[in-house]
This record gives structure tokens, C-alpha cells and sequence, in this order.
């Protein structure tokens, strides 16, 4: 109700970049909902005990029927942009009814259970994927999630999502690519609000495009406006 009361001039003023971009700036919904989660476990907890947790994950599918697609693997990033998340998810579902039903399910809630003994912390990004983008088999995923500065100008934020998607079109070692806005009601996304995946089929894909001269220039344009960037990587399997 506040928001009704306060002119627009002045809302644009007291809102944060993520509120910014979540209200004005959030992609049309279509394609498939990816729901991203990261995982970095205890000291204490053995590596059987991380199997476990793992295994339990890769075993909903089997238990919720909305989960269309899922793969998983450990982290193997090279630019120590990790924040000491180890462990990789990626879950898609056709729509929100699909998450909404998959959040509360009681299988869900037992992995739970299996997971919270161990975890030390988790971090979530959803958002609309694009199932158009060709499937490897075997496919290096490269997770890139940006939190913006609060000052950030709008014009600015659109240059980085401009850039950062025109790059398929000049580095041919990216296989795939799609991005989004995080749309999750979780509350575990830290203050990230874009989330970038860019497939490579070999870590010599990815070497390549780490220092391209085109991925450079990408971050001319990002620097201005970035407060924090995340990064994981993983070998995508399947359950």
C-alpha cells in the first residue's frame, strides 16, 4: 500500500537495484523454470555423509513427477569465485505450479532432513530457461550470477545483459547459452539477481573463452556497475 502513495519519482529513488530489476526488468515467463541450488557442506561431515546428501537430491526425480529435468555435479571452477559452494544442482520444472508443487512435497521435505545435518550453507537461483538451446551430452556448465551496485542505472544493467548475451555470437567455444532473472520465493539468492550459464563441451572451451578478447570487453562494460560476481562450475550428469 505504501508504494500507492509515494510518487514514481520518488519510488525510483528509494528502490534497490534488485527491486529495480525484479519490477521492471524481469524476462517474460516462457521455456522452462531452472531452479539453481548450491550447497557447501560442514567440516565435520564425511565424505559419505556428502554422497548421501547427494544421492538423495539425484533421487527426487524419481519421487516428484514436476521435476522435468535435473543434473548435478561438484564444482570445478578455476577462477576461485566460489564463495566455498562445493556442490551443483540444477533442477527445471515446465512452470511455477510445477515448483510449487515440488517445494512442499513431503519427498522433498525428507531430503530435508538428510541435508540439514550437513549443510553449511545454500544458495538458490531461479529463473525462465531457454529449453531451445542445444543439449552435449557431456556438458561443462559455467553458472555466472551478478549482484549489481544500488546506484547502478537501469541503462547499465541492460548494457551488461546486452553483452554478456551477444557473446555466443563471437566465441564459438560456447555451445549453449541462456539467462535469466531470479524469480525465486526462497530467499537464499544473497542478494544476486542474474544468473548467466554458459555451456562449453571441454575445460579447453572454457580456456579458450576465459581470456577471448570478446569476453574481456564483456567485462568493460560489467565493471562500472557490479557489486559481487559468483561463479560455479560443473560436469552436468544426470540421476
Amino acid at each position: 500500500m505504501l508504494r500507492i502513495l509515494i510518487p514514481s519519482i520518488c519510488l525510483a529513488m528509494v528502490m534497490s537495484t534488485s527491486d529495480r530489476v525484479q519490477a521492471d526488468d524481469a524476462k517474460e515467463p516462457t521455456g522452462l523454470l531452472r531452479h539453481a541450488v548450491f550447497f557447501s557442506f560442514k567440516d565435520s561431515s564425511s565424505e559419505a555423509d556428502v554422497q548421501k546428501v547427494v544421492d538423495a537430491f539425484a533421487a527426487l526425480p524419481s519421487k516428484i513427477d514436476s521435476i522435468v529435468d535435473f543434473q548435478y555435479g561438484v564444482n570445478n571452477s578455476p577462477e576461485g569465485l566460489d564463495d566455498g559452494f562445493t556442490h551443483c544442482f540444477l533442477l527445471s520444472f515446465k512452470d511455477e505450479a510445477g515448483r510449487a508443487k515440488y517445494l512442499p512435497h513431503p519427498a522433498h521435505k525428507e531430503f530435508g532432513n538428510v541435508l540439514r545435518p550437513h549443510m553449511e550453507k545454500v544458495f538458490v537461483i531461479d529463473y525462465w530457461g531457454d529449453p531451445k538451446q542445444p543439449k552435449l551430452d557431456q556438458p561443462l556448465l559455467h553458472a555466472v550470477f551478478f549482484q549489481f551496485k544500488d546506484e547502478a542505472p537501469a541503462d547499465g544493467v541492460k548494457a551488461v545483459e546486452a553483452a554478456f548475451e551477444g557473446l555466443p555470437g563471437k566465441i564459438k567455444e560456447i555451445k549453449a547459452f541462456e539467462w535469466g532473472i531470479n524469480n525465486s520465493p526462497e530467499k537464499h539468492d544473497h542478494g544476486f539477481t542474474h544468473c548467466f550459464l554458459v555451456t562449453f563441451d571441454s575445460e579447453k572451451g572454457r580456456a579458450e573463452y576465459l581470456p577471448h578478447p570478446d569476453h574481456q570487453a564483456f567485462v568493460s562494460v560489467l565493471k562500472p556497475v557490479l557489486s559481487k560476481v559468483r561463479v560455479l562450475d560443473f560436469w552436468a550428469k544426470r540421476p
